[in-house]
């Protein structure tokens, strides 16, 4: 494809190489170094004047660091005359701070920050994917692909789990009612969900994870439970909806998530709760936790940010993506 460069900055190298096989391209030289005081250099190692610019950087690792990083690349693709840039930011960085909500009223609404950090750096356009929160598109004043795993979702049930017909589609709470609904009307399977209080009061020390209550709404008796939510992070709340699908009599519980974070003990409680497998997908590099977990599992969507780079570029819709997984 001509007049393109795909970039890769340091937080997943091993998705932007993998972007770039399906599309039969080579990745674009950049060099990203460390200074003595910790800033961030970067150095464009080939020219850009003109090209339609892509840079493969998602919100993981060390976050603050790789964000900047991927201004900083922005804003040297901008200078040196890149027709049109466009950020592919597979996990987007400090998604769940999207609003004011309950921690009051002089909370920040830190993803509209970035997306204002993101324009005023140069990026003409933004690639991610499963938004924590779909208003965050329009925290831009550009465009935003959201694009969806749900597709690889469907499959990866579909290959693996036996007897799948018979499953329930359960959230983790009421916010992912709209997720687990769309998964199970396109199974043709039933859904759950679960009604969850967290610990601490609103105006207290209410902490992110952290559950003292769930209520399963929905049969899941002598059925397999699925859970689908977007973000796997400590893994608390999603070892504890596990333990209440399993009190509630279902037979096995999978849970299948797009981000998988894995902070602090996250691993360790997966490894002892009652599920059969935890299924992300490798938008977060996930070799060393692999090796950590034997339950977890990993969904390649390297094909689907491959092809939503081919179809920008060439200037086509993406709505095929939002249902189907692209055969690259």
């Amino acid at each position: 494809m001509p007049n393109m460069k795909i970039f890769s900055g340091s937080a997943h190298p091993e998705l932007a190489k993998l972007v770039v096989s399906r599309l039969g391209l080579n990745l674009a030289r950049v060099e990203n170094k460390k200074m003595p005081n910790m800033e961030c250099s970067v150095v464009i190692g080939e020219t850009v004047r003109g090209e339609d610019v892509y840079i493969i950087q998602s919100g993981c690792g060390d976050i603050n660091d790789n964000l900047m990083e991927l201004l900083i690349m922005i804003n040297a693709c901008q200078t040196a005359s890149a027709a049109r840039i466009t950020a592919v930011i597979p996990c987007f960085p400090y998604a769940r701070q999207n609003q004011k909500g309950h921690r009051g009223s002089r909370a920040p609404i830190s993803a509209k920050l970035i997306a204002n950090m993101l324009t005023v750096a140069g990026a003409n356009h933004v690639i991610t994917m499963d938004l924590h929160a779909s208003q965050i598109q329009g925290f831009f004043d550009i465009g935003v692909d959201n694009l969806y795993a749900e597709p690889a979702v469907l499959n990866w049930i579909r290959e693996n789990i036996e007897g799948w017909k018979n499953t329930v589609i359960v959230s983790p709470d009421a916010g992912g009612a709209k997720r687990v609904t769309s998964i199970a009307d396109k199974l043709n399977v039933d859904f759950a969900l679960i009604h969850m209080d967290r610990a601490g009061k609103p105006d207290d020390n209410y902490k992110r994870g952290e559950v003292s209550s769930m209520v399963l709404v929905g049969n899941v008796k002598d059925r397999v439970a699925v859970i689908v939510d977007d973000i796997a992070d400590t893994c608390n709340t999603i070892c504890h909806a596990a333990n209440k699908v399993i009190e509630c009599g279902a037979t096995k519980v999978y849970a299948i998530l797009t981000h998988g974070i894995f902070s602090g003990p996250a691993l360790s409680r997966i490894n002892s709760s009652c599920m059969e497998a935890i299924v992300v997908t490798n938008t977060i590099p996930q070799d060393e936790h692999l090796l950590e977990s034997p339950k977890l599992k990993v969904i390649d969507v390297g094909n689907i940010f491959a092809e939503s780079i081919r179809r920008n570029h060439n200037n086509e819709s993406v709505t095929f993506l939002f249902n189907s997984v692209p055969n690259l």
